[in-house]
């Protein structure tokens, strides 16, 4: 049974090895849990998934193979003998208790007394629901469900852990949400000691006073500071519509996570100018060339967009559908991968569709291939590759 279970996993893109699978059936041999399924999900998600991002695929896959168990005595039996259980229960039991067994007719005669008393209480409380739901809902008074008063309706089955989606927003390969942006792009940092002597070094102090015998020396040093500094360029308008709010979430936490950031934004693709304030773009605009010569090449170039257009508007002059270009976005686009060491390009589209769009394709190549989806996984690779 859980060669199958584990197999389920697989299926679900957790990333298991027959090493977690191993662990797990050890654990059970030694009754790490029993009978609860509650506790056996939180054994085996901890044997099985060593990164909270795998959580949600383990809750889905948990769900789809344990639908409808209430307990694990069917999994427990597929993983003992019988031979085993029935020899550990009988050391348990006193000569006196085995001797009354014996007279019942044996361990086998009392074991299917236990199993038809079992199933004719299951078949009596089946058919008490079965029952009550069809007089659910006749009682006159509030809170009444039927003749039988309150509280005889149908008992209704708490949902289980795995099937809230707890950590649906920690899955790597979901749409971003406002909570783990912050976390993704800060595996772009680089922190070093500039400007005022402001913050205590202690180690320091401790040092110079003990070399001082015993009277104090403060030592302070400048405050540890994120040093990297970014480029970001945000296709707005279009397409581009239908991703304003993951966009607009992944400005605020670029805003806040890099105190060394200029934005800029373009339609469709990179051109001769860019603008600042979206509500002025055609009379504010401010000329690439300037950017290129301003911003040195230790800056870490970011473009966002979903780069889904006519493949004219990369490739040839007068291809931008807002004013006549006279160069190629391509050529910008190259003079940008000349000018900068680390480029990413970030698109919100999901990546299974991008082999669809000719235009996709055109900008992969154009950035060396360095075009990530707007995913937790996709955005903490982007920053890795920036930060290297």
């Amino acid at each position: 049974m859980l060669i199958n279970f584990f197999l389920t996993l697989r299926k679900y893109k957790v990333p298991v090895t027959i090493r977690e699978l191993l662990d797990l059936i050890d654990a059970m041999r030694h009754r790490v849990v029993y009978s609860s399924i509650d506790d056996f999900y939180l054994l085996s998600r901890t044997c099985m998934c060593k990164d909270e991002k795998h959580y949600d695929k383990f809750d889905r896959a948990f769900g789809a193979y344990f639908k409808g168990l209430e307990d694990l005595h069917g999994l427990l039996e597929s993983l003992i003998p019988d031979e085993w259980l029935r020899r550990e229960f009988e050391r348990a039991l006193t000569p006196e208790e085995l001797e009354k067994i014996q007279s019942l007719g044996g361990l086998e005669k009392l074991i299917e007394a236990f199993q038809k008393a079992r199933e004719e209480e299951e078949q009596r409380a089946r058919e008490g629901e079965e029952g009550e739901e069809g007089e659910e809902g006749d009682g006159d008074r509030p809170g009444q469900r039927g003749p039988g008063g309150p509280g005889r309706g149908k008992k209704k089955k708490a949902r289980k852990v795995w099937d809230q989606r707890q950590y649906k927003n920690l899955d790597d390969s979901v749409e971003l949400g406002t909570r783990n942006i912050k976390m993704a792009l800060r595996r772009l940092r680089k922190f070093a000691r500039t400007g005022r002597e402001e913050e205590l070094d202690m180690d320091n102090t401790i040092r110079s006073t003990a070399h001082n015998g015993g009277m104090l020396d403060i030592k302070m040093r400048p405050e540890r500071k994120n040093t990297v500094k970014v480029l970001l360029f945000l296709d707005i308008g279009g397409s581009m519509d239908a991703h304003v709010k993951v966009c607009e979430e992944l400005f605020s936490a670029t805003r806040t996570e890099f105190k060394h950031m200029e934005s800029f934004y373009f339609h469709n693709f990179i051109y001769e100018s860019v603008w600042k304030d979206n509500r002025r773009r055609m009379n504010e605009r401010l000329p690439t060339w300037g950017i290129l010569n301003k911003y040195a090449r230790d800056y870490k170039v970011v473009f966002v967009g979903d780069a889904t257009m006519a493949p004219y508007e990369i490739t040839h002059s007068g291809g931008s559908v807002e004013h006549w270009n006279e160069e190629p976005g391509a050529t910008w686009m190259e003079r940008f991968t000349e000018a900068y060491d680390k480029m990413v390009w970030i698109n919100p589209t999901p990546q299974e569709t991008w082999e669809y769009s000719t235009s996709v394709g055109m900008t992969q190549e154009l950035v060396d291939g360095r075009m990530y989806p707007l995913t937790i996984r996709g955005l903490e690779e982007g920053m890795n590759h920036l930060s290297k």
